[in-house]
């Protein structure tokens, strides 16, 4: 039912969006991308991932707008975590584009786990760990090198809750839409704003910027 929602012309957009991002992507990992669409144009009716509901949008909303961090994931390091992962975004789309790389997404919703858990068994993710937790409950054996959220809390609560996962070689990326000046005051001390990057997403309205964030120890 969802699959023929999914057609040529997206695949079309999802080639030249990443081109235009300068991310290279294999035939397979384009194919892989349209099929996690598919799915999520599916089960959106009943599971209310997102809000996104036109395949037209969603191409740029949430495909290029996760492959939009690729950079600073390709720069970190190899243990992810995506918290508040809702629909996948954007650890499903990074875990097809970095095979080589493992990728948790932590969600607290049943629903929405299950959902992504479907897509790993799917796509045959064998980089993929799908977790059912709040985070403030997950204890991981070991830092991730990475962590990032999309549109998951404020700085201040991505911080606070998610500071046990990390350490103090750990990126966090917190994906956000207008610049949070606000936010950012409330950083909590023992994190550092080192950069913050505006997102050129391709087809996409609106502001969006990446907020990279460490933490001392």
């Amino acid at each position: 039912m969802g699959t023929s929602l999914v057609t040529e012309s997206h695949a079309a957009d999802l080639a030249q969006g990443a081109i235009e991002l300068g991310v290279e992507i294999s035939p397979e990992q384009q194919a892989q991308l349209m099929a996690y669409m598919a799915l999520l144009v599916k089960w959106n009716k009943a599971y209310n991932l997102t809000a996104v509901r036109n395949p037209d949008e969603m191409v740029s909303r949430h495909l290029l707008d996760s492959l939009s961090v690729a950079p600073y994931v390709n720069d970190a390091g190899d243990n992810w975590l995506d918290v508040g992962s809702g629909g996948g975004m954007p650890g499903i789309p990074l875990a097809i584009l970095f095979p080589g790389k493992q990728f948790t997404l932590l969600d607290s919703n049943g629903k929405k786990t299950r959902f992504l858990t479907q897509v790993k068994l799917e796509l045959k993710l064998a980089n993929l760990q799908v977790i059912h937790s709040r985070v403030e409950g997950f204890t991981p054996d070991q830092p991730f090198s990475g962590i990032s959220s999309r549109a998951f809390s404020s700085l201040k609560d991505f911080s606070n809750w998610t500071r046990h996962l990390g350490d103090g070689d750990t990126q966090w990326l917190a994906m956000k839409g207008v610049h949070p000046d606000d936010e950012l005051q409330e950083l909590p001390d023992d994190f550092t704003l080192v950069k913050t990057q505006v997102l050129k997403v391709p087809g996409c309205q609106g502001q969006r910027h990446l907020l990279i964030l460490r933490r001392s120890v």
